[in-house]
């Protein structure tokens, strides 16, 4: 998994590391050490990252290049 993405995701939003922590319930460090590749996550906590920014888990872990997490309505699968 290439952490920039979960970084870049945040600053697009201008959201701080403390506010991305408090969301995910962890600490402004143990969020950081994500960011920066130091820990790695817990399954649950990758999707919370997904959620909370409107992507794929798949593109979090660059299986895809594609950000949205479902096809559109009118997209034929």
């Amino acid at each position: 998994m290439k952490y920039e993405r979960i970084r870049n995701l945040r600053e697009d939003k201008d959201l701080t590391q403390q506010q991305v922590a408090d969301m995910l319930f962890v600490n402004r460090r143990t969020y950081a050490a994500y960011e920066n590749g130091v820990n790695s996550m817990t399954p649950e906590t990758l999707i919370k990252i997904a959620k909370l920014h409107n992507v794929s888990v798949d593109y979090l872990l660059e299986l895809t290049d594609n950000p949205n997490p479902y096809p559109k309505n009118n997209q034929k699968l």
